[in-house]
Parts: structure tokens; sequence; C-alpha cells
């Protein structure tokens, strides 16, 4: 694992136990390496033959211009979390996106040809909106604060926005954002949708008593409700929902 700061994560003791019982030979590390570094650290890496690395922030841009070649979801967000080296060739992906679309499948939730409302337009939010896209969701509703009092809100929109224009020229899904001015609008869509995902931080310890979707009559029984976020792992979004049915 590459970035900085690292000494609070626990990907080496998630990832190496992972690896004991599935009885591959393989050792994860952390390494504090600040951006200006990751060129040098990648080269030495590169170099030595390690098998794949992690990158976290706040090298997970400059990442995707280090590579030799880029997924297609690392290319249209301009970021990576994951190299793999094949012999000195180093590829960029973004898992985020893969593992939420496996959790809903592995809920037994089919999403393909449907429409999802997603709540943020964040690293986690992104990440899922590009691979629902790309493997086949037909429209994605995001909804963001657009908050005009906010330090980097309009860089912040804007990106959002590229990244749905590049979603609608590159894939078959219809993507739309939204600000959350207007909570008619984030009903109809939740109405028409086979999932609303929470990728906002809304929620999270210690704000355990938090939620985007404080009426909770937008809730429909055949809707299936996700949260990006672990820490509780049931957040008030997910309790609500499981009580609205």
């Amino acid at each position: 694992l590459l970035g900085s700061p690292v000494a609070h994560s626990v990907s080496p003791e998630m990832h190496n136990e992972a690896c004991d019982q599935l009885g591959l030979d393989y050792t994860y590390l952390a390494f504090d390496v600040p951006e200006d570094k990751m060129p040098e650290a990648v080269q030495g890496l590169r170099t030595m033959g390690a098998r794949g690395w992690n990158i976290t922030m706040p090298g997970k841009n400059i990442m995707c211009k280090l590579a030799d070649k880029v997924s297609p979801a690392s290319e249209i967000s301009g970021a990576c979390n994951t190299i793999v080296n094949d012999n000195g060739v180093l590829t960029a992906y973004t898992t985020d996106g893969v593992g939420f679309m496996r959790a809903v499948a592995e809920n037994g939730v089919d999403i393909i040809g449907k429409k999802m409302t997603l709540l943020g337009a964040g690293g986690a939010a992104t990440a899922i909106e590009i691979q629902a896209a790309l493997d086949g969701v037909k429209e994605i509703s995001i909804f963001n604060i657009h908050d005009k009092f906010w330090e980097n809100a309009d860089n912040f929109f804007s990106r959002a926005e590229e990244i749905v224009a590049k979603l609608n020229e590159r894939t078959e899904c219809k993507v739309t954002l939204h600000d959350y001015d207007d909570p008619e609008i984030l009903r109809a869509s939740i109405a028409e949708s086979a999932i609303l995902v929470n990728g906002t931080s809304v929620g999270m310890a210690p704000n355990v008593d938090r939620t985007i979707i404080t009426d909770t009559s937008m809730f429909h029984k055949d809707l299936f409700v996700f949260d990006v976020i672990y820490n509780p792992q049931e957040t008030r979004l997910l309790r609500e929902a499981k009580e609205a049915g």
C-alpha cells in the first residue's frame, strides 16, 4: 500500500489474513509515500518485481499517469487504487465499483437494465456510477449538494459533470446529475429505481443519527438500499429502509 498517511491502515492485516486463508505466497506491506515521491517508489517496485500494490490518497491520480495500461473505469475517472505488475507492465484498476457490483449480485439483486439513484459524487460514488454504467445499468440519477459557499464546490461539481458527460458519451447508460435542492425530484427518482445507494459519509460514526433520506415515505417495497458506510454496519438509512419494508 502506497499513500500518506498509511500508519492507521488495516489493509496489511486484512490482506495478509486473506492470503493465508487462500494459500497465496504473498506479503502485504504499507509504505508512507507522499505524492511527489510516488514516481521513485513505483520505479523501485517495478524494478524489484513486486506483483502489485494499492494506492490511497494522495496518489490515486498520479498513479494513473505512471501506469502503462489503464482500465476503462480508471481512464474515465482519472484515478486508480490498484496496480497489477505483469513482468514490468503496470496496469491500473479501480476496484471499488467492481466490489460494489459484486456485493449487489451476491445479495441476489439484479440491477442490470434498471435504474439507480445514487447519493453523492465523491470518490466512492464516482467509482460506483462508472462501473454500474459500464456493466449495463440503464439509468443513474446522481444527487449531490452544490454548495456555493464551500471553497471547492464549483470544482467538485464541474468534475462530477465531466464524469457524467463521459458516461453518457461512452456507455448506453443515461446518467444525470442533480442538486439536492428539490426533494420531489429525489422522490420521483427513487420511485423509479431498483436500487438506492448512499455513496456519501452521512451517517458514518460518530454521526450515526444522521441520514440523507429523512422522509421514509420515499422508500418502496421493491427498493434495494445499499450504504457504502461500514461503521456502523447498520446505518440509520439501512435501519429505516428495513423498517419500511
